[in-house]
């Protein structure tokens, strides 16, 4: 099997598997403990729980605490419901976590229009009495770099909160820097899935969406489960330190896929993207039957979270594309463990495949 679908999840990074396996023992170990126990065992743990979390906001910025949850869903449904905001705007492209929670809060959000490219206009006008703003940092299909920065500045002037969905970016591009909420999935990045983190900023006040247990600065209760903590932050670390290496090796990898898919036509910025994602169209394509041509090479007819509607993605709608463009794209996400060999087989064989159709 070729693995080309990181966007969806990443393989567990070996470093993460091994920092995870002392807290999965049985009942000779200690490593069981509840980390929110009193008892030397129960301190352990909680010791183990804290230097991932160190390790996960490492990756943030400074001036802000790093709150556990199940996965980004959650994170960004605590961020936007818990921080009071009434009046709510999100980009058009935004993920299905962010919008829908959003419209639950607001029924009349606004929505930031993105050009064909796949960008919002950092100038975008804001309405008054805006609460809070969301634009994710990298977007799950097409890969595009939002202005984060600037729509942060924005934010703040016009008196919003900024959430940033940096899911897709946590661990491969600096942190937004301006942003009060910051979502992250630790599967993304290499780590285990059924955790991820909400970073808030300092003087940033939430509403607890989980009552019951006062975990977590009494903003998410629940017991922690200190091995899917110790695999986050040692994914987080591991990504910190192989930012610039990663980054390099993606760039690799999609020039070459992109040399060798010549009559696609690219979906999304083609400079202010990450290289990880390769969104592609062609025209005519039946997506659903290359992708049973082709069994043993796993890619995406776009969002996993979408695929099985049989509706065309509203991302690629959003960017101008009909609806029978959407349903002629596909996109290969690559990873750190990717090989070029893989790539170079894949793109053949899909050039191939499409070519009989």
């Amino acid at each position: 099997m070729i693995y080309l679908d990181n966007q969806a999840t990443t393989p567990l990074a070996p470093e993460a598997r091994e920092a995870m396996l002392p807290w999965l023992a049985g009942p000779d170990s200690s490593g069981f403990a509840n980390p929110h126990s009193a008892h030397p065992p129960g301190r352990l743990a909680a010791a183990a729980v804290e230097i991932a979390r160190a390790r996960v906001a490492a990756l943030l910025p400074a001036g802000g605490r790093v709150i556990f949850t199940s996965g980004a869903t959650e994170a960004l449904n605590l961020a936007i419901l818990g921080c009071g905001a009434t009046r709510i705007a999100a980009s058009a492209i935004e993920h299905a976590a962010v919008i829908e929670p959003a419209r639950l809060r607001d029924p009349a959000a606004v929505v930031l229009p993105v050009d064909a490219a796949g960008l919002i206009d950092p100038e975008v006008p804001l309405p008054a009495g805006i609460g809070l703003v969301c634009a994710m940092q990298v977007n799950n299909e097409i890969g595009t770099i939002q202005p984060v920065d600037r729509l942060a500045e924005r934010a703040r002037a016009a008196g919003a909160l900024f959430l940033c969905d940096a899911v897709q970016g946590s661990g491969k591009l600096a942190p937004p820097a301006g942003a009060d909420l910051i979502a992250l999935s630790a599967h993304k990045l290499y780590g285990p899935k059924g955790i991820g983190a909400l970073w808030v900023r300092d003087g940033v006040d939430l509403a607890p969406l989980v009552h019951g247990g006062g975990q977590e600065g009494g903003l998410r209760s629940g017991t922690l489960s200190p091995a899917l903590c110790a695999g986050f932050g040692a994914a987080a670390e591991l990504a910190r330190r192989r930012m610039d290496e990663d980054a390099a090796h993606l760039a690799a990898l999609w020039q070459a896929a992109r040399a060798a898919l010549p009559g696609f036509v690219l979906n999304g910025s083609a400079d202010r993207r990450w290289p990880g994602n390769l969104n592609i169209r062609r025209e005519g394509l039946d997506v659903a039957r290359l992708m049973s041509d082709l069994r043993d090479i796993a890619f995406s007819a776009g969002s996993a979270c979408a695929s099985g509607s049989g509706k065309p993605s509203y991302v690629l709608r959003a960017i101008g594309l009909t609806d029978n463009e959407a349903r002629s794209s596909l996109r290969l996400g690559f990873g750190r463990y990717t090989r070029m060999t893989e790539v170079a087989e894949a793109c053949t064989r899909i050039a191939a495949a499409a070519d009989a159709q």
